[in-house]
């Protein structure tokens, strides 16, 4: 394998960020790359330097000649590309370093400001449950070995707000840490009690029925049903979890409406307060490919926010000199040459994503017109006969590969699927039934859910066969629960 099809393979399977950070390595290593920055800047080129890098630029755009009301016709559309220029493999050479290079003493202007909040925001630390305890924990009133056992605490505190080890445990701790104090269990609960005032409502229990008690502890005392909802947690939590709403209403002498208001006010309890405070950066999706709808018919093209537009450096350019076998020249030849696959290689990755894309549209495009439901089931296999490229390339062109649509964003995996049978012999996408159990349950009667028995049957009556397992696959996979947990109070 030749170091430039390495190269083009490693930017075809990189994602959108890994490839703007690849691009601006290159721009850094290899002086002979060039980055056009503006629309201006490239109308106000002359003639002649558009003569000599015709690889300035890399734009493409297929159009797909489909009507929306003809499906049959999809599949089988026009598809228009745009021819983009060759690369010629020399570029204008033997011109003196002082015909092209001229000093100037100008300086460049920038806001300083701007560039230090950026900084700023981007290396700002994230703050955690451990941060926001022990800021609380600072700011508290606490003898030194009762803040001994704090830290001890709040060290022993999960990213869900749990204490994971026992005041026992806690007591022995402490008690090794400091050998000339008697300490007592007592003290460490004391302090432990005192913790769980903190913020987040909930933090420091170590079970899921003391961090609910604790959150309706620190409502207000006239907070409506809120006794009820404490005797509820503290005696029948069990009942509550299993959704033995008939029961419920037996043992507390509830009616129906009453026991309605009592699980309302404890949905709005955290059964994990510590995930209220962040840990993680929030990461952003960026689509490689816009998928639009003018005049009934889709186009596909790259995003161009996507990566900068890079061009040969025609100044660099034409200092190399064909016959010079000098370092200086040699160093210029080689760059020039990895500049050359550098780009080639780009407009490869885009070219290639491109007719992937396109493809993945015109076999898809009852998804794009109707929705999930009308997803059909397709494989890489497919869409690597009608692009003719292996499938191990479709692979990586889809992996981390993002498409944005009138429907959302979604990986271009996303659109691939395994086929279902049906009863009249056709095939149905496992996306497709997907969004059949979506939109059964979403429409059931929330006292009597739908079991995964009778969502099979009503898929059956679309003459779609499916058993019951894998509806349960599909259903978990959705992060849908099963039907007695599904259950709940009109």
């Amino acid at each position: 394998m030749t170091p430039q099809l390495q190269q083009a393979i490693k930017l075809l399977q990189l994602s959108t960020l890994d490839l703007q950070q690849e691009i601006q390595d290159a721009l850094e290593n290899n002086p002979m790359l060039e980055l056009v920055e503006d629309d201006a800047q490239r109308n106000g080129a002359s003639d002649s330097e558009h003569e000599n890098s015709p690889e300035e630029e890399f734009s493409a755009q297929l159009e797909l000649s489909m009507s929306s009301s003809d499906t049959s016709r999809s599949e089988n559309g026009p598809v228009e590309l745009e021819k983009t220029e060759q690369i010629p493999d020399n570029l204008p050479v033997d011109t003196d370093w002082d015909d092209i290079y001229q000093s100037s003493s100008g300086s460049s202007s920038f806001n300083t400001d701007d560039d230090e909040n950026m900084l700023e925001t981007r290396n700002a630390a994230v703050e955690t449950l451990y941060d926001q305890l022990t800021w609380q924990l600072d700011l508290t009133p606490f003898s030194d070995i009762d803040k001994a056992i704090a830290y001890a605490i709040v060290e022993a505190i999960d990213e869900n707000g749990y204490l994971t080890v026992s005041p026992e445990e806690i007591a022995e701790t402490a008690q090794r840490s400091n050998p000339d104090y008697t300490l007592e269990l007592d003290e460490v609960i004391a302090v432990l009690h005192r913790i769980q005032q903190f913020d987040p409502p909930g933090v420091g229990a170590q079970t899921l029925q003391e961090c609910l008690l604790i959150q309706l502890q620190q409502l207000p005392a006239n907070t409506p049903w809120r006794n009820e909802a404490r005797l509820i947690i503290k005696d029948h939590i069990n009942l509550l979890g299993s959704k033995d709403f008939n029961q419920l209403m037996k043992l507390c002498k509830l009616k129906e409406d009453e026991l309605k208001e009592i699980i309302n006010l404890i949905k709005q309890l955290s059964p994990h307060p510590g995930q209220s405070v962040s840990s993680s950066r929030t990461e952003y999706v960026i689509p490689d490919v816009i998928v639009t709808k003018k005049s009934g018919r889709w186009h596909v093209e790259l995003n161009p926010d996507v990566a900068p537009r890079l061009r040969i450096n025609s100044g660099y350019a034409s200092l190399v000199r064909r016959a010079d076998n000098s370092t200086d020249n040699s160093f210029l030849k080689d760059h020039l040459q990895e500049a050359r696959w550098f780009i080639k290689s780009l407009q490869s990755r885009n070219e290639t994503l491109l007719k992937v894309a396109t493809r993945i549209v015109e076999f898809q495009q009852g998804f794009f017109e109707y929705g999930e439901e009308a997803m059909k089931p397709l494989v890489l296999h497919e869409i690597a006969e009608r692009v003719e490229m292996h499938e191990s390339t479709i692979s990586r062109v889809t992996s981390n590969k993002y498409m944005h649509t009138p429907r959302g964003i979604f990986e271009l995996k996303y659109f691939f699927s395994s086929h279902v049978s049906t009863d009249s012999g056709g095939e149905c996408s496992s996306t497709a039934i997907r969004a059949f159990i979506k939109k059964l349950v979403s429409t059931e009667n929330p006292k009597k859910p739908l079991s995964d028995n009778k969502i099979a049957e009503l898929l059956k009556e679309q003459q779609i066969q499916v058993a019951r397992r894998t509806i349960a696959k599909y259903r978990e996979a959705m992060s849908i629960p099963p039907s007695n947990e599904r259950k709940q109070l009109i």
